[in-house]
C-alpha cells in the first residue's frame, strides 16, 4: 500500500497537466494584442508576454543550454551501453539506468506527440524560423528539466567524491534553470507553455522517482 502511494504525486501532476490543456482550449481563447497566434487565457498570456518581452540573445542561450542538457543525457546513455557491453547482457545493466532509458524514450514520444497535436502556437515566429510552430508545452523546458532532474537523482550513485558530486549536481541544475528562464525571456513561448513544461516535468520526474526509489520498510 505504501509503495502504491508513491504514484499519487505523479497522478496529481498528470491531472494538473490535463486540466491546464482543457483550460487553454476553452477559457479566454483569442489573439493577444499584437501577437500572431490564438491561445487560451489570452489576456494573462498577452500581459505576461508584454512584461517579459522578447530577446534573441536569451533564445540562443536557451538553445545552447537545451542541447547541453541533451548531451548530459547522452552521458548516461553511454554509461548504459558500456555496462551492457561489459556485462554482456541488457538485463545486467543497472536498473536505474534502464529506467532512465525508458524515461528518455518517453520524452522522445512526448516531444513528437506535442509537435503533432497542437494545443497552441508560439506568440511570435521564433528567430530564424519562417512560421509560428506548436509551442505547448515548451519542449526545451520539459526536456532540460527532466534530464537535469533525473541526473541529479543518479549522480550520487556513480560519483562518490562529495565535492565533485555537488559540483556536477549544481551544474546540471543551473543548466535546467537557465533553459526554463531563457525560454520565457526569449518571448517565443507563452507563459502557460512554460508552466505546462514544468508540470509535465514534475509528472515525469515524480514517476521516475516512484520507480527508482527504495521501498519503505
Amino acid at each position: 500500500m505504501k509503495q502504491n502511494k508513491r504514484f499519487l504525486i505523479p497522478a496529481a501532476f498528470a491531472f494538473l497537466f490535463i486540466i491546464l490543456i482543457v483550460i487553454l482550449k476553452t477559457v479566454d481563447v483569442g489573439y493577444a494584442v499584437g501577437l500572431e497566434s490564438k491561445v487560451g487565457l489570452s489576456h494573462l498570456n498577452g500581459r505576461a508576454h508584454e512584461f517579459f518581452g522578447q530577446s534573441e540573445a536569451w533564445y540562443k542561450i536557451s538553445e545552447f543550454t537545451g542541447f547541453t542538457a541533451i548531451a548530459c543525457g547522452g552521458v548516461f546513455a553511454l554509461l548504459g551501453v558500456c555496462q551492457m557491453i561489459k556485462r554482456k547482457s541488457l538485463f545486467k545493466v543497472d536498473r536505474e539506468v534502464i529506467l532512465l532509458g525508458c524515461l528518455y524514450v518517453l520524452l522522445a514520444v512526448l516531444y513528437v506527440l506535442f509537435d503533432k497535436v497542437v494545443i497552441n502556437c508560439r506568440p511570435i515566429t521564433a528567430f530564424g524560423e519562417s512560421a509560428a510552430e506548436a509551442s505547448f508545452p515548451s519542449s526545451h523546458t520539459f526536456l532540460a528539466t527532466v534530464i537535469a532532474g533525473s541526473a541529479v537523482m543518479l549522480i550520487p550513485k556513480y560519483i562518490k567524491k562529495s565535492v565533485l558530486r555537488y559540483i556536477l549536481s549544481a551544474l546540471v541544475c543551473v543548466i535546467g534553470v537557465i533553459t526554463v528562464i531563457g525560454r520565457l525571456l526569449s518571448g517565443v513561448h507563452w507563459l502557460t507553455d512554460i508552466l505546462g513544461g514544468v508540470i509535465l516535468s514534475c509528472f515525469l520526474l515524480s514517476l521516475f522517482f516512484a520507480f527508482t526509489g527504495k521501498s519503505e520498510a
